[in-house]
């Protein structure tokens, strides 16, 4: 199972998710706020307190947990191979949603510059990217041995 380019592949995208999880993805800088914010993927701190906007954890977590189940599924490959697919649409729909509130959730509050843990998403999409080419790799050889023989 480890052994497979494609489950270092999958291993590699949960690492970038899991720390997309925990680092600040921007800051917000301004107006109503009256100081420096942090937005994280759960929600806004500022000064300690959580403004909760849990929409782009809850896809990271979904995201997360869809390709740990995916590493174990070697066997069948098939469903590998949707699940990696329903990942990177996971993925997009988190940028979507990125966009709309960088762009215009929080204009009210203030200025917004991205952080660099806004990127280990797209990082996460490449690595599905390869793990499903890696898995369709595997099919197309299984359904030549097959022919083989």
């Amino acid at each position: 199972m480890i052994q497979r380019k494609q489950t270092i592949f999958l291993l590699l995208a949960l690492a970038a998710l899991i720390v997309c999880l925990c680092l600040p993805i921007g800051k917000l800088t301004g107006n109503a706020l009256g100081a420096t914010a942090s937005v994280y993927n759960i929600g806004i701190f500022v000064q300690g307190k959580l403004a909760a906007h849990p929409l782009l954890f809850v896809d990271l977590v979904i995201v997360a947990s869809l390709t740990l189940i995916d590493i174990f599924l070697y066997n069948k490959r098939k469903l590998q191979i949707g699940i990696c697919l329903a990942n990177i649409v996971l993925c997009l729909a988190w940028y979507a949603y990125y966009a709309f509130m960088a762009l215009s959730g929080f204009k009210p509050l203030g200025t917004f510059s991205i952080s660099f843990a806004a990127c280990l998403p797209l990082v996460a999409i490449v690595l599905f990217i390869l793990a499903r080419s890696g898995i369709k790799a595997d099919e197309n050889l299984l359904k030549s041995m097959d022919r083989i023989r």
